[in-house]
Order: C-alpha cells, then sequence, then structure tokens
C-alpha cells in the first residue's frame, strides 16, 4: 500500500513539473505572487496585531514614569526576549514537520505533530520559570542599575502567564499557518489588540491602577487569541489535519524534540542577539536614557520586522509545502519571489525614514532627552530597515527546508563571533557607545545574511526534497486515514 501511494505521488509531480514548465515566466511570477501573499498579508497583519500588544503596554507604562518603562523594556528585551526565542525557537519546528506533510498530502498527520510540539513546548516552557521568578537578581547579576533590576523583578513575576500563552499561540499558529489558514489568526490578533487598548485606557487612565492594570490587560489580550484558536482547530475549522486527540502524541517524542531544539537554537541566538544589545547599553554612562532611546527604537524596528517576519512565514510555508510536494524547482522559485519581494519593500522603508528623526519618539515617552537620543540614531534605524528585510526571509527558507542545525552554527559566529565582539570595540573601547554597540550589531547580521545567501544560492534543491521526502515517509499510511511510526 504505501508503494502505491508513493508511485501515485511522483505520478502527480511529474504531472504537475510538466504543467509549470510549459507556462510563462509572467504566469509563474503570478501564481507564485499569489500563494505567497496568500500567506504574507495575513502573516504581516498578525504580527503587527501581536507585537502591538507589547507597544501597547509600553505606551501606557511609559507614561507612568521612566523608570517603569526602563524596568518594562529591560525585563521585554532580556527575560522574555530570552525565554520567547526559545518558546518560538521550539515552536518553530512545527514549520518544517507540518508544511512538508502537508505539501506531501499526508494531512492526518499535521494534529498529531501539532499534539507532540504541545507536550515538548509546554515542558521546555516550565523549565523558563526560574528566569522569570529571580528576574530581579539576574538582571543585577548582569550589571544593571538596582532600581530598574526591582522594577524588572515585578513585571517578571507578571509574566509568568504571558510565557505560557506564547507556548500555545506559536505552535497553534504554526499548525494553521502550513495549510495557509492564516485568516482566523489575523481576525484574532486584531480583536485582541481593539480589547487591549480599551482595557489599558479603562484600568491605567481611567481608574489609575497602574502596573496592575496594564499586565492584566496584557495577559488577557495574548490568552484570548488562543481560546480562539482552539476552538478554530477542533470545532471543525481544520477537518482534514485536526481528527481529535490520539496517544499517537506520546510517541517519537525524541525526533520531534530534536528538531525543536535545533529550530530553537537557531532563533535564540537571533533573539539574545538583540537583548546583549539592550544588556551592554545598560552599561554605559546615562544608562536609564540609553535603554529608553534604544527600547523605542528596537521598537520602531520592530514594526517594519513584523514585514519581514511575515514573508518568513511565506517563506517557510512555500518552501515547505513545494518540497513535500516533490518540486524543487518550484521551492527554488519560491525563495527568489519572497526575499526580492521582502527587499523591495525594505528598501522603500530605508528610504523613508532615512530622513526621519525622533517625532515617533513622543509615542513613548515624555522626555525631551530620550527622544533627542532616540533622534541621533535615526541613520542605523533606517540601516536596519534594509538589513531586517532579507535576513529574516532566509531563515524562513532554512526553516521550510530543515537546516536548523546548520543556520544555528552560522547565527552563533555571525553575532557572538563577529558581531558583539565589533560592538563592544566601537561603543567601549573606541567610546562611540550605544552608536557604536549598535553598529556592531549591524555588522554581524550583515555577515550572516552574506553567508545565509550564498547558502541558499548553492543549495542542490533536488536533494532537499529527497531529504523532505524521506522526513514525511518515516510514517506508513493506510487508507489516508491513520498513521502509525515505523519501527
Amino acid at each position: 500500500m504505501r508503494e502505491k501511494l508513493l508511485r501515485g505521488s511522483d505520478e502527480r509531480q511529474e504531472e504537475e513539473e510538466e504543467e509549470e514548465e510549459e507556462i510563462s515566466l509572467k504566469e509563474k511570477i503570478w501564481r507564485e505572487s499569489k500563494k505567497m501573499w496568500v500567506v504574507a498579508a495575513s502573516a504581516i497583519f498578525t504580527r503587527f496585531s501581536t507585537f502591538g500588544i507589547v507597544v501597547i503596554s509600553q505606551a501606557f507604562i511609559g507614561h507612568i514614569g521612566p523608570t517603569e518603562l526602563a524596568g518594562f523594556s529591560l525585563v521585554i528585551t532580556v527575560i522574555v526576549r530570552f525565554t520567547n526565542g526559545i518558546v518560538l525557537g521550539m515552536s518553530s519546528a512545527l514549520e518544517t514537520l507540518c508544511g512538508q506533510a502537508y505539501g506531501a498530502r499526508k494531512y492526518h498527520m499535521l494534529g498529531i505533530y501539532l499534539q507532540r510540539s504541545w507536550i515538548v513546548v509546554f515542558f521546555s516552557t516550565v523549565c523558563l520559570l526560574p528566569l522569570f521568578i529571580f528576574t530581579a537578581p539576574i538582571l543585577k547579576l548582569l550589571g544593571q542599575e538596582e532600581r530598574i533590576s526591582e522594577m524588572g523583578g515585578y513585571f517578571g513575576l507578571w509574566f509568568i502567564p504571558v510565557i505560557f500563552a506564547y507556548s500555545m499561540s506559536y505552535t497553534c499558529q504554526m499548525f494553521l499557518q502550513s495549510q495557509s489558514k492564516n485568516m482566523i489568526i489575523a481576525y484574532l490578533a486584531a480583536a485582541s489588540n481593539v480589547l487591549h487598548v480599551i482595557l489599558s485606557w479603562l484600568l491605567t487612565v481611567k481608574y489609575k491602577f497602574g502596573i496592575p492594570g496594564a499586565m492584566t490587560s496584557t495577559i488577557l489580550a495574548y490568552w484570548i487569541p488562543n481560546v480562539g484558536q482552539l476552538m478554530f482547530i477542533m470545532c471543525g475549522g481544520c477537518k482534514q489535519t485536526w481528527k481529535g486527540f490520539s496517544t499517537l502524541a506520546f510517541k517519537d517524542l525524541w525526533l520531534v524534540f530534536k528538531l525543536s531544539a535545533s529550530s530553537g537554537v537557531m532563533l535564540c541566538v537571533e533573539h539574545w542577539y538583540i537583548a546583549i544589545l539592550i544588556l551592554l547599553t545598560g552599561n554605559l554612562k546615562n544608562s536609564e536614557v540609553y535603554i529608553d532611546a534604544l527600547s523605542i527604537c528596537l521598537n520602531i524596528v520592530g514594526w517594519e520586522m513584523m514585514i519581514a517576519l511575515g514573508f518568513l512565514a511565506a517563506a517557510t510555508v512555500r518552501v515547505s509545502n513545494e518540497l513535500g510536494r516533490g518540486s524543487p524547482k518550484a521551492a527554488k522559485f519560491s525563495v527568489v519571489m519572497t526575499v526580492s519581494t521582502s527587499f523591495s519593500i525594505g528598501f522603500v522603508l530605508f528610504v523613508i525614514f532615512l530622513f526621519q528623526r525622533g517625532s515617533l519618539a513622543y509615542i513613548f515617552t515624555e522626555s525631551d532627552e530620550v527622544a533627542k537620543a532616540v533622534a541621533d540614531l535615526s541613520l542605523l534605524l533606517a540601516v536596519s530597515f534594509l538589513m531586517n528585510s532579507v535576513q529574516p526571509v532566509l531563515s524562513g527558507v532554512a526553516l521550510g527546508a530543515g537546516w536548523q542545525s546548520t543556520v544555528a552554527y552560522i547565527n552563533l559566529a555571525c553575532y557572538y563571533v563577529i558581531g558583539i565582539p565589533v560592538g563592544v570595540v566601537l561603543g567601549y573601547v573606541l567610546n562611540m557607545q550605544v552608536k557604536g554597540v549598535w553598529i556592531g550589531m549591524l555588522f554581524g547580521t550583515l555577515v550572516q545574511t552574506v553567508v545565509l545567501i550564498i547558502l541558499t544560492w548553492k543549495t542542490d534543491w533536488d536533494e532537499q526534497v529527497t531529504l523532505a521526502r524521506n522526513r514525511v515517509n518515516k510514517w506508513f499510511v493506510a487508507d489516508g486515514e491513520e498513521s502509525t511510526p515505523k519501527t
């Protein structure tokens, strides 16, 4: 039965490849653009909405006081980014597994993969709890000011429910995204933002509950979409891919864990890279102003980053689907289309923000000193836009193809062997302060981007199809309904 199914899959692949060769380049571009934007558009909107939760919280907390803003920013950028990188990375294994299984038309396996990922990611999240319980002493140990560290420790306890919300949200998103069912995620994220603005205003401005009010609204904003996603998955929104809970979820967890760990390392080193930027800034003179200014800049960059992450999602889905389908030419064409489109948008934003100064800073702060510091960093802000339009998309290609381990080594070398040392030399030795630290970080990102371009360019996509097929075909398929692990 298995051999018959594989032969049928090969025949379908050959027929589809013949059809693709007959159409014109213009038609190929149009078809691929439609498939890409189905994922990218809703993913961009979703990420804008999700990122908006942090920005909304930061805006309300920033008007409570500068110490509160610094403590919140420090926790977000150091502790939450650190743990979020692990949770997101572990969840990203689903992008490879579900994307390739969906492309290979083995729909029933997606629900099993989702349940396995829930188990792996939940226990990984439990292991991260000490970081939130002991946030204050950790920040002090890292050399941060005592007053800001104590405030950060208070915020750390509030973020415990948020990190568990991340673990549920990311896994469900990867599952739905691999099937190009992004709109439900987008709708839920938008509704959550609207509710968050209303609740934040009521609890912090009208009723003056301060930090507890702002953080209560933040927690609800993260958990409400999770409930909606679960209802959609389990109540008929994914009939092909969700067949209910299964004991198969507890089998071969080690295979999922290995891929999840590789994904975690790959994305964690990127998230921690920014965290180290904040820590290095925290040890400079007048650190409270610098931390506030840099966190505002990173928020503005973060908005642009949501566009790139939308294309990261599109690259992951398109590459994994085409590799699972057994179409190397289509996978390669998807890479070219996604990277070029993202870079074009990034270049336009680079030109626009190259001439912008620090006016946007007043959204987050009332301090003229902080706003002036943001304006002084505007050139680096614009360059970051350009860099971020390519690098995340190439990471999405890596996730779709299953290169997590290779890219993890590349990230470690480029960020921690090149970027951070250069930033330390420029910032501390040459006394360029926060500018020097940021330039060093951008240089590390530039080297990483160049390496990923070379890696992608020299990839044998026929070999990648074989690897994807081997990964998917580790399962027997009987009558297209049940799946049992291969012994």
